[in-house]
């Protein structure tokens, strides 16, 4: 059998088409011919698929003949008789029966000529894929979010592995200035929303809120981090989020006071956080963890005893000098002591730290009564934003709906990156009272460097 189909392209080979003569004077039209006398294999036949060639002879057509065949056929046939085509000694039989297309089966043993599959035939899913949706832009399933509360397993860590980091080695020092060059320069190509933005992502899912697994989900027990801080086993979950404001704090008043340039430098700075605040703020991002972050920052001692920096940034800024004084430290103290804006639309992310240092055994604050009506608050605030879990998850995932973030800075805002950037890979981890202490000192040292007591 095989033998016997292996012998019919000889066959056909030993009857050759009679001669063709070909005029010179239609260059153009030699282009659609296909091929010349000379080359009977040039370029024409190198851009024709070989399942378009015409079979001749006795041998049956496997092959089904495409439609651009027609249209060869027509180019031989010139208008003013100065180029004319005769036909073939023997004309192509019709086929007596059709394989399918190459995309629907794989070609067989027994084929003479292998399929080459059409690409007019292709679907543009198989062609060009879809790219999948980010996940925090993944719609939560109705049933997972109507869960009632179940048994849970384990206490969640939302905290990202440990991956290899594009801006810092495995080993690196404190506070490396080839590294903290690189992240001013980072954060200077990037406008304060869409810093803003890249600090809600990364706040959501170190939160908790977006980005929770199903298996997550069964270990802890509830469907939302939001819900998880509020439980006993939301100890480690507590943790971290404490550490990472406080974190973030030290990071951002690094910014102004890693600044040994002049006055003016130090005083842009300021701006700039000041700005990435209001961009953070009820009604922007609303981003609140976030916001109390860039507002620790600003609010440190070692930042608000620069009296000539402050004064620049009333001279050069007054604008973000105003909106800092009129605006922001208002709100500030206001969320605080349980009081400010927490309805879902204008904020995305709740401010958890007056609750979670409630639930971890640290006192409030002031007077006895006023303790007790801002713990009052807290809790009520507390019970309010695991209620509300799946309208801060619909909200969130609205504002970062069609967001891309850049890869670096994303890393750049993420726990353990900065834990890795201000104390080295040695020092992250060492106790966290103790690692916050020598940096509060080293803070200190610079701020007095900056503007000595008089």
């Amino acid at each position: 059998m095989e033998k016997t189909l292996l012998a019919n392209p000889g066959t056909t080979a030993s009857c050759p088409a009679r001669a063709r003569k070909w005029s010179n004077s239609q260059p153009a039209d030699l282009a659609h011919m296909g091929r010349s006398r000379e080359d009977p294999a040039g370029m024409g036949a190198s851009t024709m698929p070989v399942s378009a060639l015409p079979r001749t002879g006795s041998d049956p057509a496997l092959l089904k003949a495409p439609a651009p065949l027609g249209t060869v056929a027509d180019s031989l046939r010139a208008s003013d008789g100065q180029l004319q085509a005769k036909a073939p000694t023997k004309p192509p039989r019709t086929p007596s029966f059709e394989l399918p297309d190459a995309s629907e089966r794989p070609p067989t043993y027994c084929e003479l000529v292998p399929r080459v599959p059409s690409v007019q035939g292709t679907s543009p899913r198989q062609s060009c894929p879809e790219p999948e949706a980010p996940w925090w832009e993944a719609e939560e399933d109705e049933e997972e979010e109507n869960r009632c509360f179940t048994r849970p397993q384990a206490e969640i860590s939302f905290c990202p592995p440990d991956a290899p980091s594009c801006l810092l080695g495995p080993q690196n020092r404190p506070l490396e200035p080839q590294v903290l060059n690189t992240l001013r320069g980072l954060f200077l190509e990037h406008h304060p929303g869409s810093t803003a933005l890249h600090l809600l992502l990364v706040d959501c899912q170190a939160t908790g809120l977006l980005g929770v697994t199903r298996d997550q989900r069964g270990n802890m027990g509830v469907s939302s981090g939001l819900e998880l801080l509020t439980l006993p086993h939301g100890h480690r979950l507590r943790l971290e989020l404490l550490e990472r404001h406080e974190t973030l704090a030290l990071a951002g008043a690094l910014a102004v006071l890693g600044c040994s340039g002049p006055l003016e430098e130090r005083a842009a700075a300021l701006r700039g956080l000041v700005e990435l605040a209001l961009a953070l703020r009820p009604g922007a991002a609303g981003d609140l963890p976030g916001l109390a972050a860039v507002m620790g920052a600003l609010l440190m001692p070692q930042v608000s005893r620069l009296e000539h920096t402050w004064r620049q940034l009333r001279r050069s800024h007054t604008e973000a000098a105003l909106a800092f004084e009129q605006e922001l430290k208002p709100l500030m103290r206001a969320l605080d002591e349980g009081a400010g804006p927490c309805d879902p639309g204008e904020v995305a992310l709740p401010h958890v730290a007056p609750m979670v240092r409630l639930l971890e055994g640290e006192e409030v604050a002031g007077p006895l009564d006023e303790s007790c009506e801002r713990l009052l608050r807290t809790l009520h605030g507390a019970r309010h934003m695991a209620r509300d879990a799946p309208k801060f998850r619909k909200v969130a995932a609205q504002r970062l709906r069609g967001f891309r973030p850049n890869p670096e800075l994303r890393e750049a805002l993420t726990t353990g990156f900065v834990r890795r950037l201000l104390w080295g890979s040695r020092g992250a981890g060492a106790p966290r009272a103790e690692r916050f202490e020598k940096f509060q000192r080293v803070l200190g040292v610079l701020s007095q460097r900056l503007e000595p007591d008089r």
